[in-house]
């Protein structure tokens, strides 16, 4: 037989490896997750919240717990601010970082309803400042209170990875890609619009999501309740460029951020840095998640 001969095919490499101090290319979007219709309704008015480079990561997802999380694109920014802008303070000394990894960021603080379904205890019950109800952000709530909720959540999810953000995620995650003392800009007389804070705050914490996003679709960032970061809080590390920094190695205080109800205008900044112990409780404590975004290797 004379006329039988072969071509060659090739695999197409569908998701580039991730290496190095950066992205070597962006990250293909994970297959979405199966969600039911009352998980998609709550996921489309998120998505059209997204940027378009938050899309090519994918859509938002909702876990068992029908939390919202939106992808979060890597990328670099200038933490910390001015030593001229209007509150600033010794320990935000601005200086360059690095996030090379896409991860994911709850639009939302973790819920009263959400708390409980994980770790089936109330904290908050009879305490002072607190509206009990679903959607009211869970507090008094300490740093190993928030860690093993997303431990306990991780295990009854299997294969998944939630975790408290990097305080550099968290300010990231704030800024969306802003300059300014505040995710909107500098305009104080906007910040109503975006945050309960003690010029509007009329009592407690209010419901999640009342106010408006930054430009990621996340809400509350400013006020309402100052929320837990992974870190150990100190210094800066201003000298050089920071990639995905986790803070100091050891310390006696974990990093808060946010600011919060009672707050007044400077202490909900996106660069404002608070400290506690970690087993410190207070009536503004609370959280958001993080979740690993799943790179292919």
């Amino acid at each position: 037989i004379h006329d039988v001969g072969f071509r060659l095919a090739r695999t197409y490499p569908l998701s580039p490896a991730v290496t190095g101090p950066t992205v070597d290319k962006q990250a293909s979007a994970p297959a979405p997750p199966k969600m039911s219709r009352a998980q998609l309704a709550l996921a489309a008015p998120i998505k059209r919240l997204m940027t378009p480079k938050q899309k090519e990561l994918g859509g938002p997802i909702v876990n068992s717990v029908d939390m919202v999380l939106v992808p979060i694109p890597p990328g670099e920014f200038i933490m910390g601010i001015p030593e001229t802008e209007e509150g600033h303070r010794a320990n935000e000394t601005q200086h360059l970082v690095k996030i090379t990894k896409p991860f994911y960021l709850s639009a939302h603080e973790v819920t009263q309803a959400q708390y409980e379904s994980v770790m089936q205890v109330r904290p908050w019950k009879d305490e002072s400042y607190v509206t009990e109800g679903p959607g009211y952000p869970a507090t008094y709530v300490n740093w190993h209170d928030a860690v093993e909720f997303c431990q306990k959540l991780s295990e009854a999810e299997k294969g998944v990875e939630y975790r408290l953000p990097t305080e550099a995620e968290w300010e990231y995650a704030c800024r969306a890609g802003t300059t300014t003392a505040y995710s909107f800009g500098d305009d104080v007389s906007r910040l109503g619009d975006y945050a309960w804070w003690r010029g509007n705050r009329n009592g407690g914490t209010h419901p999640v999501g009342g106010l408006k996003p930054n430009d990621w679709g996340l809400f509350d960032m400013h006020g309402n309740i100052r929320e837990w970061c992974q870190d150990w809080y100190g210094k800066y590390e201003t000298a050089q460029v920071q990639v995905d920094p986790t803070g100091p190695e050891s310390g006696s205080r974990r990093v808060l951020r946010g600011g919060a109800f009672a707050g007044q205008a400077e202490s909900v900044r996106a660069a404002d840095r608070h400290s506690v112990g970690p087993y410190g409780r207070g009536r503004n404590y609370g959280f958001r998640l993080a979740r690993t975004y799943p790179l292919s290797p």
